[in-house]
Formats: structure tokens, C-alpha cells, sequence
């Protein structure tokens, strides 16, 4: 999943129809259909049914995921049934906690389709290592600040002082693992300064994108989640600078007044191959 982009992760409930309708053609990289918090109980069965004709009937231009409701409710089990036989390519399992939650839902998902798997519970936070060890589809972990931070009885402030050691630490065990990581969802549609400082607050922990909740907030995810022009730039000249003959079999040299090593020029590497997959994105 490395150069696949997830830099703007909508959520909107199945069982809207003009919601299903325009995530056909949103700029978002992920559209995730949700038949779990977003859908009352009274809803849930005609949410699936809503979900697996959208799967069937395509047309999406982002990639398409399903939230499945977990396999602890009464409804977790027919989801990822009805979704079998289904082209949906991601399938989004809320409240894993453990190594054996990843290896159930991995053995029942539909052909293709990849595990992003939400860490929202204290005790997905101390089994991050063990569940991101699992062999299989396990793709992404997908940060949930609303149902994590109900747990741990924190609040929720500006700055999510209270989250920081677990943004940092569900980052990390991604990138041990080589799993993408999506940062959770920021609450508030009338505040776009906080929802952009937030977004820069997940790049700088090292998320890879932003769960959203409304297509007003796709463009400040695409843009705060693609390299800058000075980013590019700087990985264009060091990349030049390496493939000199003069820095052959140098491990450091210097680039624009600072010394970087053959590890800066796979990190190089790597985000312009991210720019390239976001220049060819219809944002």
C-alpha cells in the first residue's frame, strides 16, 4: 500500500442515497461506505443492501471501502457475508483489538479486498505490535479519536494533548510493519482553521491522510497530505546529487548546505513517487 494514496478518507453512511450517489465523484482517495456509528439499528440491514448494490453497480472514482460493524454485534457477521461476492477493494473493521481479530476478519474478506483496521480501544493500543504481526490482507491502521478518547476518558482539546503518545505510537507500529496508517476525524464543520492545523498535526506525527466526515474537508486533506513544491524540490536535488559520479560509493554528502546520507535518498525517492501519484490525482 505504500504508493497508494489515503490522504483524504471520507466516511458517509450507507444508508444515504444522495451520499452514495456523490461519492462517485468526489476528489477523495478513499470513499468508505458506513454501516456501523453512522446508521441506527432500524437501518442497518437496508444500509448493507445500499452498500452491496453501490459495490456491484462501480462507478466510483476514489478506491471504495466498507465499514463493516464488528463481529461482536448482531449484524458484523451478515456485513462481511453480503459483502462476498462484492468488488469492494477495502473493508474497514472497527474496534480491533488484538491479533486474533485481524487473523478472523482476514479469513472472511472478500476476494481482493484489503483490512484497514481501526484502533479505537485501550487495549488495541497495548496489542498494536502483536495484531500488526498478523500474516495476510492487513493494509492500514486507521486512528479513532472519538471512540478512543470515550475509552480512555480524555478530553478532546484543540492540540489532542491527551492522545499524543498513542498518535505517535499507532504511527510507529505501522511503519515497523509497513502498513499505512490514516489519522482519525476531526468533529467540527465550522472550523476550518482547526481542522487544518490538525491535518498538519498528522503529517508531523507521520500519518499518511485524515479520516473525514464531510466533502468540504477533502481539499485541505489532499493538499496538507501531498508533498510541497519546496519538499519536491529538495528530493529532486538530492537525488541528482547521489547520482553524480563524483558521490559514487559515498555514503553521506552534502546537499544545500547540509550533510545527508543514503537513507535521506530513499526517503527522497519515496516522496517523489508520492508527488507523481498525487500530480496524476484529480483533485
Amino acid at each position: 500500500m505504500a504508493d497508494e494514496l489515503v490522504r483524504s478518507v471520507l466516511f458517509m453512511p450507507a444508508s444515504n442515497p444522495r451520499a452514495i450517489d456523490k461519492a462517485r465523484t468526489l476528489p477523495c482517495d478513499v470513499a468508505v461506505l458506513d454501516l456501523e456509528d453512522a446508521v441506527a439499528p432500524e437501518m442497518k440491514t437496508a444500509a448493507r443492501a445500499a452498500a452491496v448494490e453501490a459495490a456491484r453497480s462501480g462507478g466510483f472514482g476514489p478506491r471504495l471501502a466498507v465499514r463493516v460493524n464488528g463481529l461482536d454485534t448482531p449484524w458484523g457477521s451478515d456485513d462481511l457475508d453480503a459483502l462476498a461476492g462484492t468488488p469492494v477493494e477495502i473493508i474497514v473493521a472497527p474496534k480491533v483489538e488484538d491479533a486474533r481479530d485481524v487473523a478472523e476478519l482476514g479469513d472472511r474478506l472478500p476476494a481482493g479486498a484489503a483490512l484497514w483496521a481501526m484502533i479505537e480501544t485501550p487495549l488495541a493500543l497495548f496489542n498494536l505490535d502483536a495484531l500488526c504481526r498478523v500474516d495476510g490482507a492487513l493494509a492500514a491502521l486507521m486512528f479513532g479519536t472519538n471512540d478512543l478518547s470515550a475509552a480512555l476518558g480524555c478530553g478532546l482539546v484543540a492540540d489532542r494533548e491527551p492522545l499524543k503518545p498513542w498518535l505517535a505510537a499507532t504511527v510507529a507500529a505501522a511503519r515497523a510493519h509497513g502498513l499505512g496508517v490514516i489519522d482519525g476525524v476531526f468533529n467540527r464543520l465550522d472550523d476550518a482553521d482547526g481542522f487544518a492545523s490538525e491535518c498538519n498535526q498528522g503529517r508531523l506525527y507521520g500519518f499518511d491522510g485524515k479520516s473525514l466526515i464531510h466533502p468540504g474537508q477533502i481539499a485541505t486533506a489532499n493538499a496538507t497530505f501531498s508533498p510541497t513544491d519546496d519538499e519536491v524540490a529538495h528530493a529532486m536535488a538530492l537525488v541528482a546529487a547521489f547520482a553524480d559520479p563524483a558521490a559514487a560509493g559515498r555514503g553521506a554528502i552534502q546537499v544545500e548546505g547540509s550533510m545527508v546520507e543514503r537513507l535521506h535518498l530513499t526517503a527522497a525517492e519515496a516522496l517523489l513517487r508520492r508527488h507523481d501519484a498525487c500530480s496524476r490525482s484529480p483533485d
